[in-house]
């Protein structure tokens, strides 16, 4: 479900942290998630799903930065598929997804 963003041209380039993004991929549901190797913080993460939410947390180096990145990819998925759950009425996956959000947040900490 995850593939790279824009087949994989963003690598190396700067990211919206102002470092040089080591990881971009995107979910074919709606989000986004973005490693960069920074000067200042060291390494940071920016992750959003399309139209609802956008997250960046920071960390000491791009090595302890990683598996983070990995759970919280891991975690939006799950967050997109239960909202694409077609047996929920659109009020209800609103609410669903807004809940998720919140508690991916409090999960993943700035």
């Amino acid at each position: 479900m995850w593939h790279a963003f824009q087949n994989g041209e963003t690598i190396g380039k700067a990211g919206s942290e102002g470092g040089q993004i080591v990881a971009d991929e995107e979910h074919v549901d709606g989000a986004r998630i973005t490693l960069e190797k920074c000067d200042r913080p060291p390494a940071a993460i920016t992750c959003g799903i399309y139209g609802f939410m956008m997250h960046t947390r920071y960390f000491s180096s791009v090595a302890v930065a990683q598996p983070e990145y990995e759970e919280m990819k891991l975690e939006m998925g799950r967050i997109l598929k239960n909202f694409a759950d077609e047996s929920v009425d659109a009020e209800q996956a609103n609410h669903n997804l807004f809940a998720a959000v919140e508690q991916f947040v409090e999960r993943f900490p700035t």
